[in-house]
């Protein structure tokens, strides 16, 4: 039993609840997901791969305290940067999936 009292868990009644979908709004939800992770992924690596390795010496000409920008991505920003696009991520995929009618918290197209 999940939390509203019914025998199917959240993920199968959102997968349920998408195979209600039409085969165009489940094309256009999915056309929607892959862009929006390749949009964050691609964030991802300008700041953790380009900014603290291919522009590393253009970036120390800032300073951070005693440390220059690109090493502080290299070491810290990279990983802030991270915590945030998973938060982007999770907030951008509910508003897509309310807007497709496949968020968990319905239960479903509603």
């Amino acid at each position: 039993m999940n939390k509203s009292g019914n025998s199917k868990s959240d993920t199968e009644s959102t997968v349920e609840s998408t195979t209600k979908l039409n085969s165009s709004d489940l094309k256009q939800y999915w056309r929607e997901n892959i862009k929006i992770v390749s949009i964050l992924l691609t964030i991802w690596f300008v700041v953790g791969y380009c900014f603290s390795i291919f522009f590393i010496e253009q970036l120390n000409q800032i300073q951070i305290g005693n440390v220059g920008l690109g090493f502080w991505f290299a070491q810290q920003g990279s990983i802030y940067v991270f915590i945030v696009l998973v938060l982007v991520y999770a907030l951008w995929m509910d508003r897509l999936d309310r807007k497709y009618g496949v968020n968990e918290s319905a239960g479903g197209k509603q």
